[in-house]
């Protein structure tokens, strides 16, 4: 028998990138709100992975707009909340050394621009402008948005998660779940190794683990993880102010990304391709050379920088590239908020916000839009332009 312990209005699988800012959302919004994790606190997965950029510079109107929620998020965390998430608005710069990469970029400007993002083109005088290392030889130029920024993963999420048990979210850490409980097509509640809770609406956040916990609801949502390594630099004064994207392929990579912490190290990450599938996290001998010859390449001055460590975090990747959220047809009250692509962290409170409006019912057009377009039935067809 469910009692006042076990019972909910929400029950959220999982407390990383996109859990935890749902819970906090959630309980803001006078919902009972229960957070299931099978690690030992929030962001075990793939948050501890990330880098920190945080951007709406996307190709996707839904990524756009869920882009710029999250920005009016965490631009305004310390003035709102008080916590200090290391903010910066340094920008983005995607450049552009190939025909095929300015047309790509020219393109989407008018899209980007049509839904409030504050982005332009820059000619390559222009663009050195604003980052004065980049090489100068083959430099057509490329797209700043200057409202584009980072933040730190890792105070980011446990300010979120102190907020959200202030505002009366339950966290239960070491508690993976076991069975999704529904009775007549709709859902009921969770079971775990500990306890049977009740609820009428969960919401499927569990990053990598996305495609097993949907499998104990009888679906099948096509996440697959993927490896991805990062590294990061001894601390230099300060000379770079935006996260450069250089979205070229190259032999063992589709692109990289690099941009300087206000602490000073530069951090940086490559998309191998093909990609490495699974989840293996362990390092690699492969990565560390071959970034550092693209960084290099791109960017001279960078060749006299130390590298202090690497790591690998995994993507939950979907076929397009895009999220998968919104409501199951199948089950009732099965909420699907996966495969984030990577991009959890910079997505993740924006969606929050979304989450809320779908469960309270109260989405204008403009937010069935965002869900149509990521919608679990939807036809994965198409590419993500801007990884």
């Amino acid at each position: 028998m469910a009692t006042a312990q076990t019972s909910f209005d929400v029950i959220v699988i999982g407390a990383g990138s996109v859990g935890t800012p749902a819970a906090f959302a959630l309980a803001g919004a006078g919902l009972k709100t229960l957070v299931l994790d099978e690690n030992a606190s929030v962001g075990q997965g793939a948050n501890k992975a990330a880098i920190g950029g945080i951007r709406a510079t996307h190709s996707d109107v839904a990524k756009i707009r869920i882009g710029l929620r999250s920005l009016e998020i965490l631009s305004t965390w310390q003035d709102t909340h008080g916590d200090d998430i290391e903010w910066v608005a340094g920008g983005y710069t995607f450049v552009a050394y190939r025909e095929r990469e300015e047309r790509t970029l020219r393109n989407l400007l008018a899209i980007q621009k049509t839904h409030g993002l504050p982005i332009d083109w820059l000619e390559p005088a222009e663009l050195r402008a604003v980052v004065p290392d980049l090489n100068p030889e083959g430099l057509r130029g490329g797209t700043f948005s200057p409202e584009d920024g980072s933040a730190s993963p890792l105070l980011a999420l446990h300010a979120f998660y102190r907020h959200a048990c202030a505002r009366g979210a339950r966290f239960h850490f070491r508690e993976p779940v076991r069975e999704i409980l529904e009775e007549r097509g709709r859902v009921v509640g969770v079971r775990t190794d500990r306890d049977t809770y009740r609820a009428p609406v969960v919401v499927n956040a569990a990053g990598g683990a996305a495609r097993e916990v949907s499998r104990m609801a009888g679906l099948d949502v096509p996440v697959t993880p993927d490896s991805h390594e990062a590294g990061v630099t001894e601390a230099v004064q300060p000379f770079l102010g935006p996260m450069v994207v250089d979205i070229r392929p190259a032999p063992g990579s589709a692109n990289f990304y690099f941009y300087q912490h206000r602490t000073g190290q530069v951090i940086f990450c490559i998309t191998p391709d093909p990609p490495i599938v699974g989840t293996d996290r362990r390092e690699t001998s492969v990565f560390l050379p071959m970034v550092a010859r693209r960084m290099v390449a791109l960017m001279p001055r960078l060749r006299t920088l130390k590298v202090r460590r690497t790591w690998r975090g995994l993507y939950p990747m979907t076929p397009d590239g895009a999220p998968i959220v919104g409501p199951s047809r199948e089950l009732e009250g099965f909420i699907q908020a996966v495969g984030l692509c990577g991009q959890g962290f910079m997505l993740g409170p924006g969606l929050a916000t979304y989450l809320v409006k779908l469960i309270a019912g109260d989405l204008d057009e403009a937010d069935r839009e965002v869900f149509a377009a990521l919608a679990p039935d939807r036809r994965f067809a198409g590419a993500e332009k801007l990884k």
